[in-house]
């Protein structure tokens, strides 16, 4: 991404596409760092959840303990009702004790899919950026009242409708990293979901080249 960003200032030096790719770098630094502390154990939180299944464990105990010496001296209603008693809270045992055991698992979940999802963002932001470069201009170069400006060559167009792809490849690659690190199937669905998107766009991006290239060759 720094080579590309070298290589887009030394040809559009004003562009805007320049600053999006400074984006790009910030968020690629960040995503590298994330995904590799993603990829971290957390044993204090690990032993912090444990603890707490395990004293759960020994209050459960604790309480068929009393319900077992409390057994001889019930009537069958209250033992029937003490059993319901059990049950339920056996139930909401378990449920707890998924929910703190996952925990973690979720944590990390969210992390990486607030990543994924600024990423999905800047694929949108560079797509807009190729939006207005169209080979139709050079097709036709009669210009109207509202047309905008435009000043690149067949050849510059080209090179920037290939920067843009570039950028859009190395951001699927950059979600990667997430499904690399967490090995979650909504995270590596997510990820699957960005290729998709950069893959998309950047064919759309080379429908235009090949038309420039086309045109060159005629």
């Amino acid at each position: 991404l720094g080579q590309l960003q070298t290589r887009i200032n030394a040809r559009f030096p004003e562009a805007g596409l320049s600053r999006v790719c400074a984006d790009v770098i910030d968020t690629a630094k960040f995503c590298a760092r994330d995904a590799r502390d993603l990829a971290r154990p957390r044993p204090l939180w690990r032993l912090g959840a444990l603890t707490i299944v395990a004293l759960g464990i020994a209050a459960q105990v604790l309480a068929f303990r009393f319900l077992d010496i409390q057994v001889s001296t019930l009537t069958a209603p209250e033992l029937l009702q003490g059993l319901e008693a059990a049950v339920n809270l056996l139930i909401l045992f378990g449920g707890a004790t998924w929910f703190l055991l996952t925990l973690e698992e979720r944590m990390k979940r969210q992390r990486a899919l607030d990543a994924i999802h600024s990423l999905r963002q800047l694929a949108h932001v560079i797509d807009m950026h190729q939006l207005t470069k169209d080979p139709t201009v050079v097709l036709d170069p009669r210009k109207t009242a509202a047309s905008p400006d435009r000043t690149m060559t067949q050849f510059e167009l080209t090179r920037y409708l290939d920067y843009c792809a570039e950028m859009l490849s190395l951001i699927g690659k950059l979600a990667a990293l997430y499904a690399d690190r967490v090995r979650d199937s909504v995270v590596i669905a997510s990820v699957n979901d960005v290729e998709n998107l950069t893959a998309g766009l950047g064919r759309k991006i080379w429908q235009k080249i090949t038309i420039i290239g086309a045109l060159e060759e005629r």
